[in-house]
């Protein structure tokens, strides 16, 4: 290419400047750029967010890109490296910062958008409605626990309508399990005024099946509580495969 076949652009009242690094049109990186039926905010006013693929969420709410990349190709460079929206959703605020692309104001956006979800899916018991039955357990302890690395034991404790008290995450362990005391959990209880509990924890290698260990302990527990007249509702373990309801497999 000749030096006389590269030209400026212009722009009102500007005078002429030069395409963007990485850009050689010398349109903007922003998704407003692109033909309305091809932009994926649009898309999704128009079809819902089902409509639009991991990626495309991700573009929306990153908005722009940079420089060097249009904000579809940062959104898909962003899910190869963490392998799924889920894994990069779930990382620590510190971790999303440092990556190119990113950055402060971006990271935030996206960590804002987890926690609307996640207060979103808690909504139903917010006013104290009742739990009525295990769907309403595991939508809750979905919000909360999906995502952790690790497995974390917790408790509803209820009262005699099945409202919420209190969520409580009473112990926590590596992927491989948690060790529980039922002497806590009893304790705690009393201390809520509880009259039920609801027994919940998560399995992040994503399979819900419970194990031999989460049947034992549900029995050891609801025992335990029976010596104070505080009932054991259920106890639900949550993967990103699914819930488990013991309650409904006949265990409680």
């Amino acid at each position: 290419m000749s030096l006389r076949t590269i030209r400026p652009c212009t722009s009102a009242g500007r005078g002429p400047r030069w395409p963007a690094v990485g850009d050689p049109t010398g349109k903007s990186l922003a998704i407003e750029t692109w033909p309305r039926s091809e932009r994926p905010r649009e898309r999704l006013l128009h079809a819902g967010p089902q409509a639009l693929s991991d990626g495309e969420l991700l573009a929306v709410l990153l908005g722009t890109g940079t420089r060097e990349q249009h904000v579809a190709d940062l959104a898909r460079a962003l899910l190869a490296q963490w392998g799924s929206l889920a894994a990069l959703l779930g990382s620590a605020p510190a971790e999303l910062t440092r990556v190119k692309g990113l950055g402060p104001a971006r990271a935030a956006r996206l960590l804002a958008a987890l926690e609307i979800g996640r207060r979103y899916l808690e909504a139903p018991v917010a006013p104290r409605l009742p739990l009525g039955a295990p769907a309403d357990a595991a939508r809750f302890l979905k919000a909360r626990l999906l995502g952790l690395p690790h497995e974390v034991f917790c408790c509803l404790f209820l009262d005699t309508r099945h409202r919420l008290i209190r969520y409580e995450e009473l112990f926590r362990g590596t992927i491989d399990g948690a060790t529980v005391y039922p002497r806590e959990v009893v304790k705690r209880a009393l201390q809520h005024n509880a009259a039920a509990v609801i027994l919940g924890h998560n399995h992040p290698s994503g399979v819900a099946e419970p194990s031999e260990a989460d049947r034992h302990i549900t029995v050891k527990l609801a025992k335990a509580l029976a010596l104070v007249e505080i009932r054991l509702l259920d106890h639900v373990v949550v993967s990103r495969g699914g819930h488990v309801s013991l309650a409904e497999r006949g265990l409680v």
